[in-house]
């Protein structure tokens, strides 16, 4: 994948560096693998989709804890709905979580 300049208002900037396969690790141990994943040397900031949720297996719900809302990763284990992981929400409405990185292999020209 080549270099792709993003048009912000500060001016033009390389924004998406590569492309590539991620394996991700939440906190709660859940493990994903997003075969698209792209890269930026400049994002503090992580975004996984829906569609990348569905494609390891793993489900959605929302829930409502002391008018706190998260989002929940579930998973089904014989027959049984389980909460993998607990993700609370900003006030914008995003969820938030932190996120390790599994493994590393990078290849610089």
């Amino acid at each position: 994948m080549a270099e792709a300049n993003v048009n912000t208002i500060s001016g033009s900037t390389k924004l998406i560096e590569g492309s590539g396969r991620a394996n991700i690790l939440l906190p709660g141990g859940t493990k994903f693998v997003v075969d698209d994943a792209l890269f930026s040397s400049k994002s503090k900031k992580n975004l996984l989709s829906f569609k990348d949720i569905r494609r390891n297996r793993y489900h959605i719900d929302t829930i409502n804890e002391s008018n706190i809302e998260y989002l929940c990763i579930t998973k089904i284990v014989s027959r049984k709905k389980c909460i993998l992981e607990k993700l609370p929400a900003f006030s914008s409405a995003l969820y938030y979580t932190n996120i390790s990185m599994v493994e590393t292999h990078a290849i610089v020209n």
